[in-house]
């Protein structure tokens, strides 16, 4: 492979990432769900053909503007075979669901009013959320069925008769991608941004995947989120709330994990590589949420993950520990009881931590005997490695695995082959769950 073929292969894929939903979103707009099929063959051969003539030709100046200028050429290339229009199509259809050739065009408002209008396509409310997640990814991120099954460890053929099954009920679907009505956002906006939610939670810390955190979901589900704040019918408290928590969140990603992968905790990551910019951009958006009297699920998340990226202060984990008391109460979940518990700890001690703990009675699940570990450690170092065992054993991410056998090398005094940082155990496992995001997948 030469230099060239792979500079333009490189480039090729980030621009994948970025504007083939975009791309499919507007062509959708202009065809209409009914013919999806139609959208995506265009927008595939589009970069198809950026591949075969960059490789020759070099990359342009302008990239994008290429990639649009071929997908316009192709999609007026397409209603000029008659016959396959005329055979397949026009009997079909009503006039109005397609635009006349001389409006369609690739302006930035109709990319944001096409990406808008197909969140709120793909978020289905007949669709189960896996289906719904699936289709995310596919339609609005640009991943293949193969990058889908790796990220949630699922045959292919599975993920394939997930998005047959999504996109059928789109396709049959009342919604109108070409008009957002008021009353279909409002009862889909929920499905909206719990959607969005998995998706950030996936990417920020990847339990079907050998990847700690997978930066590329990350960014998508924080980039969709931002489209609904610039919509007056989708800029409601609990989206701000929501993007505020993927600043916060995605503000320490790269200080999360070492050149080789490995986790560093909380307490010990470089906090001069974690973005101020994002930080800040997390404070607008929290205050922003908080103009008006509603408290969701994400309002109190968000101010988690708001402490954690403050300097600290003595009050620091009772602050947590109240968010977490109201979290709680709002939509309980073994995770956030388990972080409850673990802020519970450091504010009264370890001790009231484990009787706390052991209420909650978790057995089958690794995050709580990850938890106990940590409580015990400085107690009893056997029921701690005891419990670290049992989590090694229960969890099923290479992370994990990593992490918890440092500890009980740490523990039984066998540092030789351990990574040179020092983590504060059950922290550690914690910050490799969600950080903050609390929600318990089901999937």
């Amino acid at each position: 492979m030469t230099m060239k073929t792979s500079l333009s292969n490189d480039t090729l894929s980030h621009l994948f990432r970025l504007e083939y939903a975009k791309m499919t979103a507007v062509l959708c707009h202009y065809f209409g769900l009914k013919y999806m099929e139609i959208a995506e063959d265009i927008a595939s051969e589009t970069f198809l053909k950026a591949s075969e003539n960059w490789a020759v030709n070099g990359i342009p100046e302008n990239p994008t503007a290429w990639l649009y200028k071929v997908a316009k050429n192709k999609t007026k290339d397409y209603f000029k075979h008659l016959a396959i229009f005329e055979n397949k199509i026009k009997e079909a259809i009503r006039p109005e669901e397609i635009e006349e050739e001389k409006s369609f065009d690739f302006t930035q408002k109709i990319i944001a009013d096409s990406q808008l209008a197909m969140i709120f396509s793909v978020c289905n409310p007949s669709n189960a959320i896996e289906v719904q997640i699936c289709l995310a990814l596919q339609i609005l991120c640009g991943f293949s069925v193969e990058e889908i099954s790796n990220a949630f460890l699922t045959k292919k053929e599975t993920i394939k008769k997930r998005l047959f099954r999504g996109k059928a009920n789109m396709r049959n679907d009342n919604f109108q991608i070409k008009t957002l009505y008021e009353s279909e956002i409002h009862s889909r906006l929920e499905a909206v941004l719990k959607t969005l939610y998995l998706l950030f939670n996936e990417g920020y810390f990847s339990q079907s995947n050998d990847y700690l955190i997978r930066k590329d979901l990350c960014s998508e589900a924080t980039r969709l989120a931002f489209i609904l704040t610039e919509n007056p019918l989708t800029n409601i408290t609990q989206t701000n709330a929501l993007l505020a928590l993927f600043c916060y969140q995605s503000s320490r990603i790269n200080a999360r994990i070492d050149d080789e992968g490995e986790a560093i905790l909380f307490e010990q990551q470089d906090k001069s590589v974690w973005d101020r910019q994002l930080i800040e951009k997390g404070n607008y958006y929290l205050v922003n949420a908080c103009t008006g009297n509603e408290v969701s699920k994400y309002h109190l998340e968000a101010g988690i993950a708001y402490w954690h990226t403050t300097p600290t202060d003595k009050n620091k984990w009772n602050h947590i520990l109240q968010l977490y008391n109201k979290l709680v109460l709002i939509e309980y979940s073994p995770v956030t009881a388990l972080n409850r518990t673990f802020a519970l700890a450091k504010v009264y001690g370890n001790k009231q931590g484990i009787e706390e703990a052991e209420k909650l009675g978790l057995a089958d699940n690794n995050y709580y005997y990850s938890l106990l570990g940590y409580l015990y450690k400085d107690i009893d170092i056997q029921k701690a490695i005891s419990h670290y065992k049992t989590a090694l054993i229960q969890t099923k991410s290479k992370a994990e695995k990593s992490v918890l056998t440092r500890q009980i090398r740490r523990l039984t005094g066998i540092e030789e082959s351990c990574p040179i940082f020092q983590f504060d155990d059950y922290d550690e496992v914690r910050e490799l769950h969600h950080g903050i995001l609390c929600e318990s997948k089901s999937r």
